[in-house]
């Protein structure tokens, strides 16, 4: 018996609505509301997913988000790829309307993450070789360790603006105190406690008055409305993420030559939260391509979707 939990136009409509998570606003973006549904990955995970599909579609692209953001950063960004390709997002466990078990039921590691998308990419029934995978911040390390025992996971992975070794010195000092006590949780009760800044400015941060820009309404949101949902917050999550963190760090860097799935590397100039550097070495120890966004900080398809939506086009060619 199948455990995709697909829904009706209607009834996910009504159940975005009693979640709160808000009605996109523009026409532009009413396929992608459509779309919305659920899906069953175990007995304790059900994913809030988006799906647009290409009317002839060339791939299937999935796209991986970061945090603290939803898959509604996507919307665009979905509409315009679906001219082409089949277009999956899905809410990471502890973010969106996605579960959030208890931390004894599910460690939020990047480690556990990684077969979160491997089970999604067997459910969704996606075809690896015509696949492409965007993925941003915490969701690009879990990628790369599906990919070491899954190297035909997809055709291409592209990742950037994530920390793929432990390399605290090129992390803002609030993801450096994350990563180990006696520093972690006071951190993250101070990122609960500043979660209405968080959610205000996280990508303004780094860039100069003229490059800062706004989040689309819907994504705003529904980012706000998400934030704390069945007793954890994004910050709870995002901190039970960074305590397993260096240990899946090590574990990638050491096994680098297992990594044979292509990979592109992208990153922003102005990234404040970890430095370009990063990006760079970690290109040049797995001789992939990088490609230093001029005038981009941490969220690239935010502050340019149609660099973006071009990155992924070039991926297909």
């Amino acid at each position: 018996m199948s455990k995709d939990k697909t829904v009706n136009a209607a009834s996910a409509a009504a159940t975005l609505s009693s979640q709160a998570a808000g009605a996109f606003t523009s026409a532009s973006r009413e396929a992608a509301q459509d779309a919305v549904d659920f899906i069953e990955i175990d007995e304790v995970l059900t994913l809030r997913r988006m799906i647009v599909r290409a009317p002839a579609p060339k791939g299937t692209v999935l796209l991986l988000h970061g945090f603290p953001e939803t898959l509604t950063v996507w919307n665009d960004i979905a509409t315009t790829l679906a001219h082409d390709y089949d277009v999956h997002a899905f809410d990471w466990p502890g973010y969106g309307q996605s579960s959030r078990p208890a931390s004894e039921r599910f460690s939020y590691a990047p480690m556990a993450y990684a077969q979160v998308l491997k089970a999604y990419i067997e459910r969704a029934g996606i075809d690896r070789s015509k696949l492409v995978i965007y993925a941003t911040d915490i969701g690009a390390l879990p990628v790369l360790l599906l990919a070491l025992d899954e190297p035909t996971i997809a055709r291409q992975i592209i990742v950037g603006d994530f920390a793929p070794f432990d390399r605290p010195h090129y992390m803002w000092e609030n993801l450096q105190n994350l990563k180990a006590e006696p520093t972690a949780s006071p951190t993250r009760a101070y990122m609960n406690k500043t979660s209405d800044e968080i959610l205000q400015n996280v990508h303004r941060r780094g860039l100069s008055p003229a490059e800062q820009f706004d989040l689309p309404a819907d994504v705003q949101r529904d980012m706000t409305r998400s934030w704390s949902l069945d007793g954890m917050t994004s910050a709870d999550a995002f901190a039970h993420y960074y305590a397993n963190f260096t240990g899946d760090q090590h574990y990638l860097e050491a096994n680098l030559t297992r990594l044979k799935t292509p990979v592109k590397v992208i990153w922003g100039e102005k990234d404040i939260y970890i430095a370009r550097e990063m990006g760079i070495e970690f290109a040049g120890k797995i001789g992939a391509k990088v490609d230093i966004l001029s005038g981009i900080g941490h969220f690239p398809h935010l502050q340019n979707s149609k660099q973006t939506v071009e990155e992924i086009n070039t991926s297909f060619r």
